[in-house]
């Protein structure tokens, strides 16, 4: 009978996160403020334009070695459509932002269970990224007909800078963002990495095939808007490919080892 009264303190069954939108949200805002400024701290701003040029030379020879040096054809097909390469500067510009935050939004809010994953894995692929752009200043195609402080100012250039020449919400050009921005920050395409995390974070949870269409086709359409906008060579989506890979590898792995560190709640039922 006294056994029975005893008050026993056990742990709880409950599995669901603790989220606290305030810790996430100081822990993305200064992850991102580090991020940038390490990454601004490498290429442009310290890198000689000739190393940014010879590694772009580098990137075209691997491209031509196996036959597929294709951006600029890509970009030749379109010229002269000034409202559709408009709306691919504005999706360059915006949706990886917008649709990477929008899943986070989603996971968050959700799939709570899902987040402290993927946000683990967003922010270990992002980290990676760095790795790239400190060791590897890559002029992209846009800059090679240049001949502005950061360019090559190749008379041969095939290449159109099209944000410069049609606009879009904004521009490498601009004061500020030349200034502030790494130009040579192209090897990973972050682009591709985050677009392509989006899809595997979120595709779980889509049931309507519309909506699962669609998302299948953002990365192919990041990848398309990357080398029509000549930001990017489509080699550097393999390259974002590959941190994404080992961002998910390592992401998960911190994220199990965190989950260990976490206190251990514990109940005292009722009697």
């Amino acid at each position: 009978m006294q056994e029975n009264q005893r008050i026993h303190t056990t742990k709880t069954s409950d599995n669901k996160p603790e989220l606290n939108w305030f810790r996430e949200l100081l822990l993305i805002g200064i992850f991102y403020a580090v991020y940038s400024w390490v990454r601004n701290q490498f290429g442009s701003a310290t890198v000689d334009p000739e190393t940014a040029l010879r590694n772009a030379g580098h990137m075209i020879d691997l491209e031509r070695f196996f036959g597929l040096y294709i951006e600029a054809d890509i970009q030749s097909w379109f010229q002269g459509l000034d409202l559709f390469l408009r709306f691919w500067n504005i999706f360059y510009g915006t949706l990886h932002f917008a649709i990477t935050l929008g899943a986070l939004l989603y996971l968050y809010f959700r799939q709570p269970h899902a987040y402290p994953r993927w946000r683990t894995i967003g922010l270990t692929t992002t980290g990676l990224a760095l790795i790239g752009f400190a060791t590897y200043p890559l002029m992209p195609p846009r800059l090679l007909g240049n001949c502005g402080a950061y360019g090559a100012c190749l008379n041969n250039s095939p290449f159109v800078d099209t944000v410069a020449e049609l606009g879009g919400l904004w521009s490498f050009d601009s004061g500020m963002m030349e200034n502030l921005s790494n130009q040579y920050a192209a090897m990973p395409s972050l682009h591709f990495a985050w677009a392509f995390w989006s899809y595997l974070a979120l595709k779980p949870y889509l049931q309507r095939r519309i909506s699962r269409v669609a998302l299948a086709m953002y990365p192919a359409c990041t990848l398309f808007a990357i080398v029509v906008t000549a930001n990017h060579y489509w080699i550097d989506a393999v390259g974002g490919g590959v941190i994404l890979w080992a961002g998910y590898w390592i992401g998960n792995r911190l994220q199990k080892w965190a989950e260990t560190q976490a206190p251990t709640k514990w109940q005292t039922p009722h009697i």
